[in-house]
């Protein structure tokens, strides 16, 4: 399958992306942008464009807020490009439900309704059973499962990301996390930093959460898509609602699988990656992952100037 050649993939980001600051340029430079800030606010109840744009950085940082505040900065850079040609799509965690609006299987309401819900239970299940999150760099793959398997006598632990080549991140109950970090030292890891984070995502102990955030998948208004998503959960392509749901919901509790993901959309091939919204973690990952590639991102206006202004050189 090789129809895609020469074509972008957009990409979207997940939690860990956000700034205090996100979204303001777009906010105060574009009547569009402006308005869907403040429909934002209205379905949220809250004002997200005041913490996006203010902070405190902790209250940005609260899963709760983080995840409606990042997808909210993708969809208004989506909404507002000039050039939406792109040939797949694809998002890290929370990123998933961007790439998702972006490629119309979900409108603008039900996706940040969606979100909020999703990033409410994550918090909450992490209060209801406390874990951690750590990087392991410099580990293959094989090692880094090897090291989880050991540890789990001390309880859940499980690769969460595969991010790029030698970094995973690691999920689950503290001890046994912490456990297999020392492990993973011991075999060899570069670095080894637990994350500062609410609970351990994309694990079992977000078990909890998971049931709510079904009910709410399936009851929205989902449609086929026409330009594949590559889903976490397998890094393949999906284009069908209830392929596109079902992935969803087995996401919670499942590795995100970027690596694979960004593989398989050079195979298919994708030659060019466009980060859309706060951050550039994606476009380092997509470069480490597939040397060959571009890969660009819109952040900030000046940045979809840019890119309007690198395509018309071209």
């Amino acid at each position: 399958m090789h129809e895609n050649v020469n074509k972008a993939a957009f990409i979207f980001p997940g939690q860990g992306s956000q700034y205090v600051g996100m979204g303001k340029d777009w906010y105060d430079g574009n009547r569009t942008a402006k308005e869907l800030f403040v429909r934002a606010n209205e379905i949220l109840g809250f004002d997200i464009a005041r913490i996006c744009f203010d902070g405190p950085e902790d209250q940005l940082k609260q899963t709760e807020i983080t995840q409606p505040a990042i997808f909210l900065h993708s969809a208004v850079v989506f909404n507002l490009l000039d050039d939406k040609n792109f040939a797949a799509a694809g998002g890290h965690s929370l990123g998933e439900y961007s790439a998702l609006f972006a490629a119309g299987a979900l409108d603008f309401e039900n996706a940040i309704s969606l979100v909020r819900l999703r990033g409410r239970l994550m918090q909450h299940a992490g209060d209801v059973r406390r874990g951690t999150m750590a990087a392991v760099v410099g580990l293959e793959e094989e090692f880094v499962e090897d090291v989880c398997r050991e540890a789990s006598h001390a309880g859940v632990v499980q690769p969460a990301n595969y991010n790029s080549p030698g970094q995973i991140v690691i999920s689950g109950d503290v001890e046994a996390v912490h456990r297999a970090m020392e492990l993973a030292k011991v075999r060899g890891a570069r670095i080894v930093k637990e994350l500062v984070v609410s609970g351990a995502f994309h694990s079992p102990l977000m078990e909890t959460a998971k049931e709510e955030l079904k009910k709410a998948i399936d009851g929205a208004p989902f449609h086929d898509v026409d330009v594949p998503v590559y889903a976490n959960v397998t890094g393949k392509p999906v284009k069908r609602a209830d392929e596109i749901k079902d992935a969803l919901i087995r996401q919670l509790t499942s590795p995100v699988r970027w690596q694979e993901t960004v593989t398989n959309m050079v195979n298919d091939g994708i030659a060019k990656f466009v980060e859309i919204g706060p951050g550039k973690v994606l476009q380092g990952l997509a470069k480490r992952i597939a040397s060959g590639c571009e890969a660009a991102g819109i952040d900030k206006m000046s940045d979809a100037e840019m890119f309007v202004k690198s395509a018309v050189d071209k």
